[in-house]
C-alpha cells in the first residue's frame, strides 16, 4: 500500500519518478478545488435579515470553514451542513466556528443522513424575504441528505442506493431516482427556504457540471419526471413499493420544475470543476517541459471499458507517436460506472471502486507497453468505500503481479481492484482530501 505525503512542492522529474510525478499532478488538481482559494469570489453580501448556512456533501465541512473564515466576523452565520464521517478536516487556527457540521454515511445513506435531512428542513420554516440561505453543495450530498418520501422508509431507500450503484446506472440516472423519492432533493430544499434568497455555492463532481445532477440538485429546479425515474427503475430491474410505484406512475411524486417562479432571484455558484482541476494539472505538467492533453472532463462508462480505452490510445502515442508526439502526458476526468459481476459459489467478494477497476482494464490492455505509467484516482480520496484513492499502473504491473501469485482476469471477474493492488505495493493512499471533482486520470508516456 502506498502512502501519499500532502505537500506539493516542486514537480519531480517525470523521467527519474515517474509514479512521484503523476502524483505531484493529482496534488496540484485536488489544490485547485479547494474550496478556501474558490469560495470567496462568489460569496454575496450579507442581507438585512440573517444569514443560514445548509448543505450536503463530501466537500462540506471545508467549504463550511472556508465560509467561516471568509464571512464579515460582525455578520451573523448559523445553520447545518452534513458531510461524509470521517471527513471534517482539521479547524484552522484563529478561525471560530459558526455553524455545525454533523457526518453522516455514503455512498449508502443511515439514520443519521436521515436525522440531518429533517434537522436542515426544519430550520428552513419562518425564513423571511430579508433572510439570505446559502447552500453549500458537493458531490456525496445525494447519501448524505437522506428524506425518503411519503411510503418509502430509510431501508428501503438503502437497496434502493445500493441496488442502483451496483447497478452500473450512470450518475445522472441514479439522481432522476432519487429526486423523485425524497422530500428534500430536486429542488425541494430551495421551494422550503422561501421566500428566502438562495445562494447555492457548488463544487462539481459530475459530468457537464449540471447544478441539478450535483447532490441530486436539492436547490435547483428539475427538468427530470416520475416518468423518467420510473423507466429508470425498470431499466435497471429495482423494485419499489407499491403504493411508492403508483405515485410516480401518477406524478404525484414530482419535483419543482424551471418554470416554478419558487426560483426566482435565486443564483447558483460553480466555485470549483473537474475542468478546471485538469486544466491546472496540464499546466503543472507543462512546467516540467511535457505536452499536456486534457482528453476530456466528461467521460463516463463501464470503469474497465474505459481503461481499455485509454490503453489503446496510450499504446497508439507510445508506439507510433499518434495522435499526440511523446514525451507527453494524458488527462481525463468524468465519472466512470461499474456494474458487480455475480460471484460464483465460494469465490471471495471483491473489494474496490471506479478507479480501481478502470486500473484493471487499463494494465490488461496496456500489456506492459514500456514508456507508459498512469494513475486513477478519485479527488476526494476514496475510491468506492476503500481507504485508497485509487491506483498505479507502471509498465512491469503485470509481470510483478504474476510473481504474486495474482491472475489479472480472476480479479476482474470478482471486481477486486483492491486486492490486485494491494498485492504489488500499487495502491494510492490519500485519505480524504476535503474537496471532490471526481475522477482523475493521468497517462504519463515517456
Amino acid at each position: 500500500m502506498t502512502a501519499s505525503t500532502p505537500a506539493l512542492g516542486t514537480a519531480p522529474d517525470p523521467r527519474e519518478a515517474p509514479r512521484a510525478f503523476l502524483e505531484h499532478l493529482y496534488r496540484v488538481a485536488v489544490d485547485r478545488a479547494l474550496p478556501l482559494s474558490t469560495l470567496g469570489a462568489h460569496l454575496p453580501k450579507p442581507p438585512r435579515g440573517r444569514t443560514l448556512v445548509l448543505g450536503a456533501g463530501k466537500a462540506g465541512a471545508s467549504m463550511v470553514q472556508a465560509l467561516e473564515a471568509l464571512w464579515p466576523a460582525d455578520a451573523p452565520l448559523s445553520g447545518l451542513v452534513v458531510t461524509r464521517y470521517g471527513h471534517i478536516p482539521p479547524r484552522p487556527e484563529g478561525v471560530p466556528s459558526r455553524i455545525e457540521i454533523v457526518e453522516a454515511a455514503h455512498p449508502v445513506p443511515d439514520a443519521a443522513g436521515r436525522a440531518a435531512a429533517e434537522r436542515i428542513l426544519a430550520l428552513t420554516e419562518g425564513l423571511t424575504a430579508d433572510d439570505l440561505v446559502l447552500c453549500l453543495i458537493s458531490g456525496g450530498g445525494s447519501s448524505l441528505l437522506v428524506l425518503p418520501a411519503e411510503g418509502l422508509t430509510l431501508e428501503d431507500k438503502q437497496r434502493i442506493n445500493k441496488q442502483l450503484l451496483d447497478s452500473g446506472a450512470h450518475i445522472g440516472e441514479m439522481n432522476c431516482v432519487r429526486k423523485h423519492l425524497s422530500r428534500i432533493k430536486g429542488g425541494r430544499l430551495a421551494a422550503a427556504c422561501a421566500p428566502a434568497r438562495v445562494v447555492t455555492l457548488t463544487i462539481s463532481d459530475v459530468p457537464g457540471d449540471d447544478p441539478a445532477v450535483i447532490a441530486s440538485g436539492p436547490t435547483v429546479p428539475d427538468a427530470t419526471t416520475c416518468a423518467d425515474a420510473l423507466a429508470i427503475l425498470d431499466r435497471y430491474g429495482i423494485e419499489v413499493p407499491a403504493p411508492v410505484r403508483a405515485q410516480l406512475a401518477r406524478g404525484e411524486l414530482e419535483t419543482p420544475k424551471p418554470d416554478d417562479p419558487v426560483f426566482g432571484g435565486h443564483e447558483v455558484h460553480l466555485i470549483a470543476t473537474p475542468q478546471q482541476s485538469l486544466e491546472a494539472a496540464a499546466a503543472a505538467a507543462r512546467a516540467a517541459g511535457l505536452d499536456a492533453h486534457v482528453l476530456s472532463d466528461e467521460i463516463e462508462g463501464e470503469s474497465r471499458e474505459v481503461g481499455k480505452v485509454h490503453a489503446a490510445l496510450a499504446r497508439a502515442v507510445a508506439q507510433r507517436g499518434q495522435p499526440f508526439a511523446r514525451p507527453c502526458v494524458l488527462l481525463s476526468g468524468g465519472e466512470t460506472t461499474v456494474t458487480i459481476r455475480p460471484r460464483q459459489p465460494g469465490q471471495a467478494k471483491g473489494r474496490g471502486g471506479r478507479a480501481g477497476e478502470l486500473c484493471m482494464g487499463l494494465a490488461g490492455a496496456l500489456m506492459g507497453q514500456p514508456g507508459v505509467w498512469a494513475l486513477a484516482a478519485d479527488t476526494d480520496g476514496i475510491d468506492g468505500v476503500e481507504d485508497n484513492a485509487g491506483a498505479f499502473v507502471t509498465p512491469d504491473t503485470l509481470v510483478r503481479a504474476a510473481a504474486a501469485g495474482r491472475k489479472l482476469s480472476d480479479h476482474l471477474d470478482r471486481n477486486d481492484a483492491y486486492g490486485f493492488f494491494d498485492a504489488i505495493g500499487d495502491l494510492f493512499v490519500t485519505g480524504p482530501t476535503n474537496t471532490n471533482v471526481n475522477d482523475f486520470r493521468a497517462l504519463l508516456i515517456l
